[in-house]
């Protein structure tokens, strides 16, 4: 039986004791650290001493938390991955393949501005043959991506785009999105910038977007199907 009163008010949460809160500190800059160096170095040239460095923390302490380099490494993947995937729910927000197109784009273009260096991080692995990766590749990233080719399909199957290879249009966004995080310094050069403002990558996600969904007939689809329902509307 309800409590008349409503419920019990939610108790503060507590904050972490200082040495918890030290520990997750160290974590998130060496985490941060290392996603850069990888990216600037590779995993072969990077060591623990140039990350407990740029992380700002003694390398014995860098060891304290990540035993070897190849686990710090192991763990800076799993979190690109993570976010990745979060990103990639986007496509799945909407039915409407304009919206749902538009969506998972704008979220790997703002993970392109806010971590580079990630992408890079990604980029290398899969270069030098995923050594790290390729179970993940196999079974998560290879699941994810038939589910969104069926989508894609049913699009095709329902007349709302035109003929299309799911798995390439799929590759064509992955390639176009990260690129502006892998060749970040020659978009730089052309474009006569130091680093690219937020609203240049906005505008580079809606180029992008209309680009895309208006190759696959989705816009021209869209607009006569709109039009269509309108007529009949007015009838």
């Amino acid at each position: 039986m309800p409590d008349p009163a409503g419920p019990a008010p939610e108790s503060p949460r507590q904050p972490l004791p200082r040495k918890a809160q030290i520990r997750e500190e160290n974590t998130v800059a060496i985490l941060a650290a290392a996603e850069e160096v990888f990216a600037e170095m590779g995993f072969r040239g990077a060591s623990t001493a140039a990350i407990a460095e740029r992380a700002g923390v003694p390398k014995a302490n860098l060891h304290y938390y990540f035993r070897t380099k190849n686990q710090l490494y192991a763990r800076v993947l799993e979190s690109i991955v993570t976010e990745w995937f979060e990103a990639a729910d986007r496509f799945g927000i909407s039915d409407d393949p304009v919206e749902a197109i538009d969506h998972y784009v704008r979220a790997k273009m703002e993970l392109s501005r806010t971590r580079p260096a990630a992408s890079k991080v990604f980029a290398n692995e899969i270069i030098h043959g995923a050594p790290q990766l390729m179970v993940y590749l196999r079974t998560t990233l290879r699941n994810w991506a038939a589910t969104r080719a069926a989508d894609i399909d049913r699009w095709v199957a329902q007349g709302r785009i035109d003929p299309v290879d799911p798995y390439h249009l799929l590759f064509m966004i992955w390639a176009v999105t990260q690129h502006y995080a892998d060749f970040s310094c020659q978009i730089q050069a052309v474009l006569d910038r130091d680093r690219l403002p937020r609203a240049e990558f906005d505008r580079a996600a809606e180029q992008i977007t209309r680009i895309i969904v208006k190759g696959i007939g989705a816009l021209d689809r869209r607009d006569a199907a709109d039009a269509g329902t309108s007529k009949g509307t007015a009838a």
